[in-house]
C-alpha cells in the first residue's frame, strides 16, 4: 500500500503490543508477524495487564522479546515507556543496529 516506500517509510525497530486490542489480540499479530521474513529482526514488547504464565509463555513462543506486565497508573505507564524508549533506541546494541 501507500507505506511501500520504506525512505518515506522506514520500518520501525520496536512494536510495543497490547495483547488486548479490538477485533485482533496480540497473540494474531505475533502469529502474523511470525509468518514475515521481513519482520524477523522487529523487536517486540508485550505489554498485557496479566501475569499469567501460560500468556507469558505463548508471547514468548510466538516471538515476543520481552512481556511486560502493564503498570494501572498512567504516570508509571509513561515511565515504562520512557525507559524501553532509551533502552531498546539508544543503550541497546542489537543485531539489526550492528548489520548497519
Amino acid at each position: 500500500g501507500k507505506f511501500k516506500d520504506r525512505s518515506i517509510y522506514p520500518m520501525p525497530s520496536v512494536l510495543m503490543l497490547d495483547l488486548k486490542m479490538p477485533g485482533m489480540d496480540g497473540f494474531d499479530v505475533l502469529a502474523w508477524i511470525g509468518k514475515r521474513p521481513e519482520l524477523k529482526r522487529l523487536l517486540i514488547v508485550v505489554l498485557s495487564g496479566s501475569a499469567d504464565v501460560k500468556q507469558v509463555t505463548r508471547a514468548y513462543e510466538l516471538g515476543a522479546n520481552s512481556y511486560l506486565t502493564k503498570p494501572t497508573n498512567p504516570y508509571d505507564l509513561a515511565n515504562l515507556a520512557n525507559f524501553f524508549r532509551g533502552y531498546w533506541t539508544i543503550s541497546n546494541r542489537s543485531l539489526r543496529l550492528a548489520e548497519s
